[in-house]
């Protein structure tokens, strides 16, 4: 997976170099975690989240977006509104490193060499793919595995940037990732020797949030949209 990453990095890169202006920063904000173990929150960071975003923009309505993000996924049945969980008394973490690939768009023309300050919502969707801790509840209390899995899933993102000081941006948002996977908060273990601990509801499967802010710093020529 790290070669994997390297090497889109530099296909990026160098296809970036050629005629479009680029983006590269940090991500910085928290995570937050929704399905059969704790609170049922939207957005409720309760762990660290960092990580790093390179953008291509293709045009001043769209950009082609890479994520690298990590954190630790965290529900405690405690902090939980249902006086079901509260009593059921389960918790769990998970490290968790997610990549996202995908499209931004922005609500209104996000022209960085108009010179002039812009601003603009935005939009995000593509793919993800998140590594996680393997784990199970036995007796209430989370066994921990020595292996890992990958949960892909689909990030919907909104968020409001600006650009700040010469060639940086800043941004803010909020970004839900549905999952195809019950197994990150361990209710439905992907190990079929543990199945018989599973729990929960089946049928849904897992969420996450990441919230937060972005810097990033352009650079590169100017993009062909500039063009007179």
């Amino acid at each position: 997976m790290r070669y994997l990453i390297l090497l889109i990095l530099s296909i990026l890169s160098a296809e970036a170099s050629h005629s479009q202006i680029n983006e590269i920063g940090l991500f910085i904000g928290g995570s937050n975690f929704i399905g059969d173990v704790g609170a049922t929150d939207y957005v409720s960071p309760n762990q660290l989240a960092i990580g790093g975003i390179y953008k291509w923009n293709r045009s001043s309505r769209h950009s082609y977006r890479f994520s690298l993000l990590f954190s630790e996924l965290e529900g405690i049945d405690v902090n939980s509104d249902d006086p079901r969980r509260v009593q059921r008394g389960y918790e769990f973490s998970s490290k968790i490193t997610e990549l996202s690939v995908g499209m931004e768009f922005t609500f209104l023309d996000f022209n960085l060499h108009s010179g002039r300050k812009v601003a603009t919502p935005y939009l995000y969707s593509g793919i993800s793919v998140a590594k996680h801790d393997d784990h199970y509840f036995n007796n209430g209390q989370q066994i921990q595995e020595n292996t890992s899995s990958w949960a892909y899933g689909i990030p919907m993102v909104l968020g409001f940037k600006t650009t700040f000081i010469d060639k940086l941006i800043l941004g803010i948002e909020v970004g839900a990732r549905y999952t195809f996977s019950d197994a990150l908060d361990g209710s439905n273990p992907n190990n079929d020797a543990n199945q018989s601990f599973r729990f929960g509801n089946i049928n849904n499967n897992d969420w996450y949030m990441f919230s937060g802010i972005t810097l990033t710093y352009t650079f590169g020529l100017n993009p062909c949209y500039c063009v007179n």
